[in-house]
């Protein structure tokens, strides 16, 4: 899956600056953390919001584009009162790229980097979602709620290439959602290092739509067809070595961190600050897993960035 490109933008939107020109203080100011949650409709952000909630966040929600500076200016000038802040930004403010532009830009001008979070899901889920819960999209008319998904996709294109942090919520649960959302909180943007975050999954549920990059690894032997290993998932050590001692598995490997030690640092130099590897077997549960695993201890000891792994079937067995 190809990355979208943060420089095609509609001509509404506001061009944000270069990652070198934009001020870079922690995310963490005095101890203040903002976060800003956008995303399609139906992919997640009410449910997330709440988790927001619980964890000791101000929510401010559909708040009018107009009123964004204000609200920029008081969080801070009061940055005590509102330590912890999630706004929510959405196509219901209007134009949702000018929106986030703006209000990403009051708080980066006042000191404080926000955190971005995108969510969204797959077309299918988030019809689904709309069906059983009889809510109106925002931009619904009379093409049909496949259109309007699309059409939203399109508009919020240009924030989802800026975000921090993307999840697909096409098939977690409100405890997983809420462990992903725990684990990426506070990640500063470092304009010379990527955040990155693997993922495990399994082809016949669908690749996960956050990656950048996915890579196929159904041309190794499967763990599946040995009656021993079929129950494992590929954190055990024996899967592990099953998996990690063919050859295959060792030129993939190879071949792998070649394209990462040339593709990062061109990624970190032209402004990146977050990548998504997604790697895929059949059912997610075996080979994907151990080389996911194999493949975040080398980029850790590269000291590249912040790794994160996520083994999306492995609760599906």
């Amino acid at each position: 899956m190809t990355a979208v490109d943060p420089t095609a933008r509609p001509p509404s939107a506001a061009a944000p600056q270069p990652a070198s020109a934009r001020p870079q203080p922690a995310v963490d100011r005095d101890g203040q953390h903002v976060v800003l949650l956008s995303g399609l409709s139906g992919g997640g952000k009410t449910a997330a919001a709440k988790l927001f909630e619980d964890l000791g966040y101000t929510v401010v929600d559909n708040l009018p584009g107009e009123l964004l500076p204000g609200l920029a200016e008081l969080v801070s000038d009061e940055p005590e009162r509102f330590g912890k802040v999630a706004i929510v930004l959405d196509v219901r403010s209007g134009d949702a790229p000018m929106a986030f532009g703006a209000m990403r830009g009051a708080l980066e001008g006042r000191g404080i980097r926000p955190q971005v979070f995108f969510l969204e899901a797959r077309d299918e889920v988030l019809i689904r979602r709309f069906s059983e819960t009889r809510h109106r999209h925002p931009l619904s008319d009379q093409r049909g709620i496949a259109s309007s998904i699309a059409a939203e996709r399109r508009l919020l294109d240009p924030v989802r290439s800026e975000a921090d942090v993307v999840i697909d919520t096409s098939d977690l649960s409100l405890r997983e959602l809420r462990e992903r959302i725990f684990t990426r909180l506070g990640e500063a943007a470092d304009p010379s290092r990527l955040a990155i975050q693997l993922i495990s999954f399994g082809f016949k549920f669908g690749v996960p739509l956050e990656a950048d990059l996915v890579f196929d690894v159904r041309f190794m032997q499967n763990p599946y067809y040995v009656e021993d290993l079929r129950q494992l998932s590929g954190l055990a050590e024996a899967v592990r070595v099953f998996v990690l001692e063919q050859p295959a598995a060792q030129d993939f490997l190879k071949h792998v961190k070649d394209f990462l030690t040339f593709a990062i640092p061109a990624y970190v130099s032209e402004g990146k600050t977050r990548l998504t590897i997604a790697l895929g077997c059949t059912g997610g549960y075996h080979r994907s897993i151990a080389l996911a695993e194999e493949l975040a201890g080398w980029l850790r000891e590269r000291d590249f960035g912040p790794v994160a792994v996520f083994h999306r079937e492995l609760d599906r067995a």
